[in-house]
């Protein structure tokens, strides 16, 4: 190899290490946000299995609580 090989052969590694530095952090941000996808699905999917499981114990009238709250809340904003 003679001189002008030797360059260029330098300034192509060169070239490719700062593409490589470049892409680097753009890879490993899509590899993680696809990791926290996964684990949001899969949280998702056994929070949706419990849920199938309790949901005939569940009752769907409102506590007396949450009565309570809401009509004074729209006390409230009559009243203003």
């Amino acid at each position: 190899m003679n001189t002008n090989q030797i360059e260029g052969l330098i300034g192509m590694l060169t070239v490719l290490g700062i593409l490589v530095l470049l892409a680097l952090p753009s890879a490993l941000g899509v590899v993680r946000d696809r990791r926290a996808d996964r684990q949001i699905r899969e949280a998702q999917e056994a929070r949706g299995e419990r849920e199938t499981q309790k949901s005939s114990s569940r009752s769907t009238v409102p506590s007396t609580a949450t009565w309570y709250a809401d009509g004074r809340r729209s006390k409230k904003l009559v009243s203003s």
